[in-house]
């Protein structure tokens, strides 16, 4: 028993002291500077990674408002690529000397067909609504007449108007019914 208190095990074998693991090692807590310059290391390892991380969303937003500066100043390139051929056929016409009356209304005509080509690819679409219900998204009314079709139809349509996709691009001018004497639209 006596051997016990004086740190030896009942082999007669030193026993280990408080702190030494089982190969005899003894743990050792790193000093307050070691741990302070490891908590620095680690400090400006994640403050490069943030000022990486900041520098690339700060690219990333300069990029994106490049291409939308880009995509606004540069929307209209098909269009504007596709009226190109159109104007040179108009130009042509008004060049040509000797054109008959019938010979400039077929190149009018063939004109009015490319346009109508253009037209088409860009999703422009005609308004022209004769018989339809008066609709103020799509419709100016320019003026209201008597008539024997329901009040608030439309029965004349003075310019067309146009939609690029769903969106008016330019309301149609149109008269309106109004009930026959008496009843207004």
């Amino acid at each position: 028993m006596q051997e016990q208190e004086h740190g030896l095990n009942e082999n007669g074998q030193p026993q280990a002291a408080a702190g030494e693991d089982a190969a005899g090692r003894q743990e050792t807590m790193p000093s307050d500077q070691e741990l302070i310059r490891t908590l620095e290391l680690q400090s400006q390892e994640h403050h490069d990674a943030w000022l990486r991380a900041k520098a690339e969303a700060d690219n990333i937003r300069k990029r994106a408002q490049t291409d939308i500066a880009n995509a606004h100043k540069y929307a209209v390139e098909n269009l504007a690529s596709e009226l190109l051929p159109v104007r040179d056929a108009l130009e042509a016409a008004l060049a040509a000397d000797n054109s008959t009356l019938e010979a400039m209304r077929q190149g009018v005509e063939l004109t009015l067909k490319q346009i109508n080509g253009v037209f088409d690819k860009a999703a422009i679409r005609e308004v022209h609504p004769i018989g339809e219900k008066f609709d103020p998204h799509r419709h100016q009314a320019m003026t209201t007449v008597p008539s024997d079709k329901a009040p608030n139809t439309v029965v004349h349509v003075l310019q067309k108007g146009y939609l690029l996709h769903d969106r008016v691009l330019r309301p149609a001018l149109v008269t309106v019914a109004k009930a026959p004497d008496g009843g207004g639209a």
